[in-house]
């Protein structure tokens, strides 16, 4: 009798108490191939890329405050094997909440002031994922992937469970989800001024992971 494979405890897990940059190479090693083209459109400072050696993919890297939009990206339909998205992905009310998204969304516009859209808030947050993620089909290759970082948000007193959101409207675009990864954080969160706590003040995020849909017979097939 011939087994195949090796006994091993080396797997890729689906949650982590690590950063993110850890677990997208963890991703990238998972479901994207050596020397794909893999367009990053929310590329920042290069996070996610710190432990990605060189080289070993076609990185395109992108970015709004670049010139370069992820809703209006400038590469041919289906051209890319891999697209990555990180957004902001929470409106700011005001004050210091969410400060560290607050630079991003002057660009993006989803907190309600000057918006691109005629929604607000979280909804403009949805907003930003649906638009993004409709451009991303348009330049994936048939089977290509999609990975996308989110969390989820309370917003008007009212939990919104955003990568259950986005799931469903990638559905109905053309992606079939393929796995998710939970992030939780080392650190505690900041401390609040709270008369009484309504709601769980969220230590973890997302990334989502899809490919493109080709023919009908092959709906539910994995792209590996």
């Amino acid at each position: 009798m011939v087994s195949n494979g090796e006994a091993t405890n080396d797997l890729v897990l689906s949650a982590y108490a690590d950063g993110n940059d850890k677990v997208f190479l963890r991703i990238l090693k998972l479901y994207v191939a050596p020397g794909s083209t893999v367009a990053d459109v929310t590329y920042g400072k290069g996070v996610f890329w710190r432990h990605v050696p060189e080289k070993h993919y076609d990185l395109r890297a992108t970015d709004i405050q670049d010139g370069i939009d992820c809703r209006n990206l400038p590469y041919e339909n289906g051209a890319i094997d891999c697209v990555v998205l990180d957004p902001p992905y929470m409106h700011s009310p005001g004050g210091t909440t969410h400060e560290a998204h607050s630079p991003m969304e002057v660009h993006y516009r989803n907190n309600g002031t000057g918006n691109l859209t005629t929604s607000k808030y979280h909804e403009a947050v949805l907003d930003l994922y649906r638009e993004a993620g409709r451009e991303a089909h348009r330049v994936l290759r048939t089977r290509g992937v999609l990975i996308v970082k989110c969390q989820d948000e309370v917003c008007s007193n009212r939990q919104r469970f955003t990568h259950v959101e986005i799931m469903q409207a990638y559905k109905d675009m053309g992606f079939v989800a393929e796995d998710l990864f939970v992030v939780m954080r080392n650190n505690r969160p900041g401390v609040s001024r709270v008369v009484k706590q309504v709601h769980t003040r969220k230590n973890h995020s997302y990334f989502l992971v899809f490919w493109k849909r080709g023919k009908r017979s092959e709906l539910w097939e994995s792209p590996n």
